[in-house]
């Protein structure tokens, strides 16, 4: 049902049976890495092209939990899926290989969290008894697009994220055992006209709070109520902006509390410039770090809140500014 103005409230609370993380090479030196199921040691993955180690990932992530989840692919109603490559290949081709129903998405890296809202929509409103929803981006196959080929060598600002090369995907249905997926707040396009793509954080700062204000409006909440409130892949620099954005519209949000899966998912030591970003950052962050933790009992409310930068090749070489957006999702045990 809806709740305020841009918030569903799903009343049969759908629980994600299971979920999965698939990683890169540079991801099983992060922080995260006992977090992921399957972790890779070329970038390759025994493929000829980055945009086929890509669908190769997102394959292993969407037959992990599938397998985790014990049921059968061809119980499975649909399949919701979205990543950074033009007409979303990676999703597309890797939807050939599942054979499942699928409705392509795209949300740029804020795809993870639109995905699983309009899982959950589904399954509450029993238009589905079970939605696989996922998402994947690849180091190489994203800078190749948007920025320059690896091979190029370019030098990077300090505001520059690092794309992950990594996937995840969750399996929702109406009943059974794991965290439930309570309520979603979509998101508006919010553009505060930057256009440097080297600066993503900064631009995605504002769409983040926007959405965040407008969960705890239309829920009623206050954001004590979480454990862990997490923006998607803001770095270092957008989440220092976003936090000056919410303390002058006077939400507090406690620091212990408030954190971004661009900062977690990577060592200091390693040179991501300001933090990672990417469809794969905010899933395997959340499918694989923070629904273990649930898991385990040390966690009970998260909001996730995946942040995207709807912008492409085309729109800066004619000199766009860049529209972005964020999705919430809390997920309950």
């Amino acid at each position: 049902m809806l709740k305020g103005h841009q918030s569903w409230f799903f009343q049969n609370r759908p629980v994600i049976l299971a979920s999965s993380a698939v990683g890169g090479p540079f991801e099983a030196k992060g922080g995260l890495a006992e977090d992921f199921d399957i972790l890779h040691d070329d970038m390759w993955l025994g493929q000829d092209s980055f945009e086929k180690a890509e669908k190769k990932m997102l394959e292993e992530a969407c037959e992990t939990a599938i397998q985790k989840a014990g049921i059968k692919k061809e119980d499975i109603d649909f399949f919701l899926s979205g990543d950074l490559l033009n007409q979303i290949i990676s999703s597309s081709f890797a939807a050939r290989t599942l054979a499942i129903p699928y409705l392509g998405l795209f949300g740029a890296c804020s795809s993870s969290m639109e995905g699983l809202s309009i899982a959950a929509q589904l399954v509450d409103s029993k238009a589905a008894d079970y939605v696989l929803a996922a998402t994947s981006s690849h180091n190489a196959s994203a800078e190749k697009q948007f920025r320059y080929p690896t091979e190029y060598g370019a030098q990077k600002p300090p505001t520059a994220q690092w794309t992950v090369t990594g996937a995840g995907a969750a399996l929702v249905g109406r009943d059974g055992e794991g965290p439930r997926i309570t309520c979603a707040t979509i998101g508006r396009v919010v553009d505060m006209g930057i256009s440097d793509p080297f600066n993503m954080g900064a631009a995605m700062a504002p769409a983040a709070v926007d959405t965040i204000q407008a969960h705890f409006r239309d829920l009623e909440r206050d954001p004590t109520y979480y454990d862990v409130i997490a923006t998607g892949d803001l770095g270092r620099v957008g989440f220092e902006i976003a936090g000056e954005l919410l303390n002058k519209h006077g939400m507090d949000i406690p620091e212990d509390r408030f954190t971004d899966c661009g900062i977690m998912i990577y060592k200091e030591d390693q040179p991501v410039m300001a933090g990672a970003s990417g469809c794969g950052c905010s899933a395997t962050v959340t499918y694989g770090h923070f629904l273990r933790r649930m898991r385990e009992g040390e966690l009970k409310r998260i909001l996730i809140v995946a942040t995207g930068a709807l912008m492409s090749p085309m729109s800066y070489q004619q000199k766009e500014s860049i529209p972005c957006i964020a999705h919430a999702v809390s997920i309950e045990m």
